[in-house]
């Protein structure tokens, strides 16, 4: 038998909507969200709106304040560095079980998503690009095996994709080859179980990515010992 899976609320689809346009830069950093212009664009009720909203503050994208309304959270450079820092801790922890632990489909599929984040890069398709190299840090963090590191991660997810799309929007061609040679890397760790080797290259990954975000919101780069 097949098990039940609710069909996506309302809540969720409004909420994953304006998700999509925060991470895309739709919405700006600092931007009000007004739920009467919302509420009309989707064609929803303003409970609909804020009910989503709610769920976004909730995934540290929206900062719902009393009497003033909603706002996108601030991408500055304490937000960044957190987000990094909190991130490089759960990689790194679930790397290592993974590099202890890896079976040989989890590593088919870690080489088909390198594959096709190499076709992407070849033509060009930043945004698919992009998502494939989300589905393959997803795929290492399945190795988590721990209920308060995964609801973590759900919450801190849609920040992480926001700030990988302004790191590779902007990002020059030796950026993109870095980020395939980064996940190049850490197969070949993996598959030789070298938990060390795969720890210090993703915490290489973690602080060159947080400062080419840095970079872009105009802030000053992390300590040098961050991603070294």
């Amino acid at each position: 038998m097949k098990p039940f899976k609710p069909r996506e609320t309302l809540t969720e689809q409004v909420a994953q909507h304006i998700e999509n346009l925060i991470a895309f830069g739709q919405l700006r950093s600092g931007e009000r969200i007004y739920e009467s212009a919302m509420a009309k664009q989707l064609d929803v009720s303003h409970g609909s709106i804020r009910e989503g909203l709610l769920l976004l503050e909730k995934r540290h994208l929206v900062r719902n304040v009393p009497r003033k309304g909603a706002f996108v959270t601030e991408l500055d450079a304490y937000f960044v560095r957190s987000l990094y820092e909190v991130l490089e801790l759960y990689l790194c922890h679930t790397g290592r079980k993974l590099a202890r632990q890896w079976q040989p489909e989890d590593m088919e599929k870690l080489e088909s998503l390198y594959a096709r984040m190499d076709e992407c890069y070849k033509r060009g398709d930043l945004l698919a690009f992009l998502d494939f190299g989300i589905e393959y840090t997803q795929a290492s963090l399945a190795y988590a095996d721990n209920y308060f590191i995964l609801q973590a991660i759900e919450d801190l997810w849609p920040s992480a994709r926001r700030c990988a799309f302004v790191a590779f929007q902007h990002a020059n061609q030796r950026v993109l080859e870095d980020n395939l040679a980064h996940m190049r890397e850490s197969i070949e760790a993996i598959k030789a179980h070298d938990e060390e080797q795969l720890v210090e290259i993703l915490q290489r990954y973690a602080g060159q990515q947080c400062a080419q975000v840095l970079s872009y919101i105009g802030e000053d780069a992390p300590r040098s010992d961050a991603g070294d």
